[in-house]
């Protein structure tokens, strides 16, 4: 069975470049009917948040990823690693290191000066002597010594490298706390996981999680190096590019079916294709498919497609969703109208609350710059004999085509371009010359309101 996992440390908040690496995994995982796991790597108790944590499941909960069972804390295994670093040392896979700060960075500088790589010498491997007095060591794992060590990444292809490179490296530390590479490659072992994506920065990590694997028995899982997500110069994606909390992406309106379809595409595709709906991914998805190279944070191609999910998702869904932004027309009798007049106008939830509020809400002050445009020469007059029109109208007044037959008698009748009502009417509902079109703003407004709106701009004193 394949299994995956996604492994944060509960340090700060997720980020998209995590939520990618996650979305990786659990794609995979669910298109071959497997296990998602999600493990906390808390194992740096100094700088643990429960906030992050919180903020972590959170997000997952706000995309809907599920994950398999109850998310594991490394910060409650420490008896699990403390075995398996006493079994190291009995078979003689491990060695306890007296070396002292002051001695290894003399080495570090010795071997600088010489032009050599900075790295730990050996010197305990094969102690046999009376251990300094008042020194708590390290463990050191024993890594091997000559040869290379080789795994095959579904993404690069063939890594090799040789031993020399990973010296033996630190398990645990000398207050007894194992260290990252250690506690990861137990528990990849431990939970069953059989398939490893994760971004690229970790590749460097993987000779020395193998050397545990193999010191212990384990067996290698598949690994998948994921490359980064650079803005659209080329650099590392900051926070300002786009890095920032998941969270946050709702706070901006974003929904999450299209921060997931962005980010599946940071990296991967499948043809040209460009929306994907989420059993889609599942159906489509394959690591071997992602793309050696940077991908590229672009806003324009998140925004467009948070356009589309906005614009084709049902209208009571998207009322509901509204609520947090302010807007509350779950039961407002012209909800359809609403939201069919609105949302081709909002690339975010934020938006589009504002589309519609700008509608709903008569307004309070006036555009000046439109006010001058729309009121010089007969703007009055012309505002005043349509809404005279509108009020005597004596037909049923229902729908946006219904408005229309108004509007278009109105410019027939008095032999004006529709700019001469349009913009005069425009600032007197909504304030500004923007806005959806003015036959479905009456129809969402009803003749009353419209009145209501026309009559006050004409009783001011505009200029």
């Amino acid at each position: 069975m394949i299994t995956t996992r996604f492994a944060p440390s509960p340090t700060g908040y997720l980020h998209i470049g995590g939520l990618r690496t996650a979305l990786f995994s659990w794609l995979w995982a669910k298109k071959n009917g497997g296990k998602f796991l999600l493990r906390i790597e808390d194992t740096d108790l100094s700088r643990n948040s429960n906030e992050a944590v919180d903020a972590i499941l959170e997000a997952f909960n706000w995309v809907g990823m599920s994950y398999d069972g109850d998310a594991i804390f490394q910060s409650q295994r420490f008896d699990i690693y403390k075995r398996y670093i006493e079994q190291l040392l009995k078979e003689n896979k491990a060695y306890k290191c007296y070396m002292t700060k002051e001695e290894l960075d003399s080495l570090r500088a010795e071997q600088m000066a010489r032009g050599e790589r900075a790295r730990y010498d050996g010197r305990y491997r094969d102690f046999k002597g009376t251990p300094p007095e008042g020194i708590k060591p390290v463990i050191r794992i024993k890594a091997p010594q000559e040869g290379y060590i080789k795994f095959y990444d579904g993404i690069k292809g063939d890594i090799s490298i040789a031993s020399t490179e990973v010296d033996d490296f630190i398990i645990a530390r000398s207050d007894g706390t194992p260290t990252y590479n250690f506690v990861v490659a137990i528990d990849d072992a431990l939970m069953g996981v059989t398939d490893v994506i994760r971004g690229d920065d970790h590749l460097y990590n993987t000779p020395k999680q193998i050397v545990i694997y193999r010191a212990l028995g384990f067996k290698i899982p598949n690994f998948y190096h994921v490359a980064m997500i650079n803005n659209e110069k080329g650099k590392k994606l900051s926070k300002r590019d786009g890095a920032t909390d998941v969270m946050e992406y709702k706070k901006m309106g974003y929904l999450p079916e299209a921060l997931l379809n962005f980010l599946v595409r940071l990296g991967w595709s499948y043809g040209d294709k460009e929306i994907f709906s989420i059993d889609e991914m599942i159906e489509l998805f394959n690591p071997k498919d992602i793309n050696r190279s940077a991908s590229s944070y672009n806003l324009d191609k998140l925004l467009w497609l948070n356009s589309h999910y906005i614009k084709n998702m049902p209208n009571s869904k998207l009322a509901t969703l509204l609520k947090e932004y302010g807007v509350d027309i779950e039961n407002h009798n012209r909800l359809d109208l609403i939201l069919n007049a609105t949302k081709e106008r909002g690339k975010t939830l934020i938006e589009l609350a504002n589309q519609i509020n700008l509608i709903l809400k008569a307004p309070e002050e006036y555009d000046r710059k439109a006010l001058k445009r729309a009121f010089k020469g007969e703007g009055r007059e012309i505002l005043q004999r349509f809404i005279t029109l509108l009020k005597g109208w004596d037909m049923p007044l229902d729908t946006p085509a219904d408005y229309h037959k108004v509007l278009e008698k109105f410019v027939s009748e008095n032999n004006i371009g529709f700019g001469k009502i349009g913009q005069p009417l425009r600032v007197a509902l909504l304030g500004a010359m923007t806005g959806s079109g003015l036959d479905e703003i009456m129809a969402i407004l009803g003749v009353d309101e419209v009145s209501r709106r026309v009559d006050r701009i004409l009783k001011l004193k505009l200029f």
